[in-house]
């Protein structure tokens, strides 16, 4: 019998459901997933989905997807913590980012730690983390972490995010959340021996 040894490095993957690059959504979850993975001592793995388009479109089984896809369906599968971000289109997430959660397995994401990430033109579509987002997860028996974290175009400069105010959510986002992390890990197996909050 052989017994599976569990990484010491907690895996963070963040998925960025915006078509353009370079991305606001995408600087926004690459940000909070590295506050995460330097929380958690953890690695981080962004994933685009405008990069992995082509290899999206057309799929109408997980099996005719192309391997880009299915190495990224795997990816946050696997994953210890999943910040998900979309750009506001049309009052709800992007059509890709649903499309590539369409073919997540329907109880890979069980009890997994799943923040969650917007962007917006203007505060007006802030309630896309909760109205759409958080519903969606729900499906999946998923734990969304409490706080939201939503960004307007104010909050970046040439796509890097310039707002004070901004940092401080993603701080105070992830402060919260990181302990109930850490006994969410502890419960499915994980120690984690490093956990050093640097805020």
């Amino acid at each position: 019998m052989t017994i599976e040894t569990i990484p010491d490095r907690v895996r963070i993957v963040a998925v960025s459901g915006s078509l353009s690059a370079p991305s606001r959504t995408t600087a926004l979850v690459e940000a909070v997933g590295q506050r995460f993975a330097d929380a958690l001592d953890g690695s981080l793995e962004v994933i685009e989905l405008g990069a992995i388009a082509p290899s999206l479109a057309g799929g109408t089984s997980r099996a005719a997807l192309g391997e880009d896809a299915r190495r990224a369906l795997a990816a946050v599968e696997h994953a210890d913590v999943v910040v998900v971000g979309s750009p506001a289109y049309r009052a709800a997430y992007t059509g890709i980012f649903k499309h590539f959660f369409d073919f997540v397995g329907q109880y890979a994401l069980v009890e997994k730690p799943i923040v969650l990430t917007a962007t917006g033109g203007s505060d007006r579509h802030a309630l896309l983390v909760e109205h759409q987002m958080r519903p969606l997860f729900g499906f999946f028996q998923a734990l969304t972490l409490p706080l939201g974290i939503f960004a307007n175009e104010s909050d970046f400069e040439d796509y890097r995010i310039v707002s004070p105010d901004l940092d401080e959510r993603i701080g105070q986002a992830t402060e919260r959340a990181v302990g109930l992390i850490r006994l969410q890990l502890r419960s499915t197996g994980r120690t984690l021996e490093a956990y050093h909050p640097s805020f």
